[in-house]
């Protein structure tokens, strides 16, 4: 499941810059052992490979069931057909998802377990006379060492460029130059530890950003993730992007990872712990030089010590 979600990237960058479609979607999700549900909700990017191709990189948060809270990251292939004058789209998705899922127990400490699951997603899109379109959508998640679950959405996205054409955009303009040359951001935000508990804490933030290629990118920065009664984490950050300008390149998304070498004084003050951190990132431009950024960090730990960041800032592009 890993080499699917490897190919998916690979199309992704070796793929001239089509027109993306990114969307929100809520609804409910359903397990069987025991029966339960509970809300469910979903991010996705959506990008056309043709007529009847696209790929999708998604975030799903699948709620609070009794004994685990999970979500996690995919990365699809679709199959689509395009009906009623294109206005009506039709597709299912294959692919790969890598879980995060909090269990908890009256008899143990609260875990965060991770891994490697199978996804299916079928999907029925209705798009309007403008950039706008709504979507309801199902998927079914097979896991692995985790639990298998069922779910229901609806919901409503926009096409970030205007398509040529109404309907799905596979003709999108290309990308020639690098989404960003050199950027220097500070940001501050917060801090959720990913187990029950008293963990919350102020977070604040430095990174420095290069473009590579036309989607690829590179950053390296300091990050405190502040002090609980969970965490007291701070350290050094380094990770590779894959990212895209739109809106006449005033917008900018992004998703990226890397090592995190991170003291946490809660744990060991002595040892430097290396975590993974990977992060969604959007930034829009209000002057030539200058933007706005935020971004969601995971950091994924080895010790049941995982954490959301949420963070904005002020960039000065150079």
């Amino acid at each position: 499941m890993r080499l699917t979600v490897f190919v998916i990237m690979a199309v992704l960058l070796s793929s001239p810059a089509f027109a993306g479609e990114l969307s929100l979607l809520s609804g409910y999700g359903a397990i069987d052992n025991p029966v339960e549900k509970t809300f469910a909700w979903q991010m996705q990017y959506m990008e056309g490979l043709g007529d009847h191709l696209a790929y999708s990189l998604s975030y799903l948060n699948q709620g609070h069931f009794i004994a685990h809270h999970r979500d996690g990251n995919a990365a699809n292939l679709w199959v689509r057909t395009n009906l009623l004058d294109r206005k009506l789209s039709l597709g299912a998705g294959v692919g790969g998802v890598f879980y995060y899922d909090t269990k908890i127990s009256a008899d143990a400490p609260p875990r965060d377990l991770h891994g490697w699951g199978t996804m299916t997603q079928v999907a029925a899109t209705w798009y309007t006379k403008s950039r706008v379109f709504f979507q309801v959508q199902g998927y079914w998640i097979k896991g692995d060492k985790s639990f298998d679950s069922l779910s229901a959405l609806a919901g409503i996205g926009y096409q970030l460029d205007t398509p040529p054409s109404e309907g799905p955009d596979v003709k999108g303009t290309h990308q020639a130059e690098r989404t960003t040359d050199n950027e220097l951001t500070v940001f501050g935000g917060e801090t959720v530890v990913n187990i029950p508990g008293n963990g919350h804490s102020g977070a604040v933030a430095l990174e420095y950003r290069r473009g590579l290629w036309r989607y690829l990118e590179w950053t390296a920065g300091a990050l405190y993730e502040g002090r609980s009664s969970l965490i007291d984490r701070y350290g050094a950050t380094t990770q590779l992007w894959l990212a895209k300008a739109f809106l006449h390149d005033n917008l900018a998304l992004g998703i990226g990872g890397g090592p995190y070498f991170a003291i946490d004084r809660r744990v060991d003050s002595e040892h430097v712990r290396i975590p993974i951190i990977f992060s969604t990132t959007g930034s829009y431009r209000i002057s030539q030089d200058w933007l706005v950024r935020a971004t969601w960090d995971r950091i994924i730990t080895r010790y049941d010590r995982d954490t959301d960041i949420f963070l904005g800032g002020i960039g000065y592009r150079f």
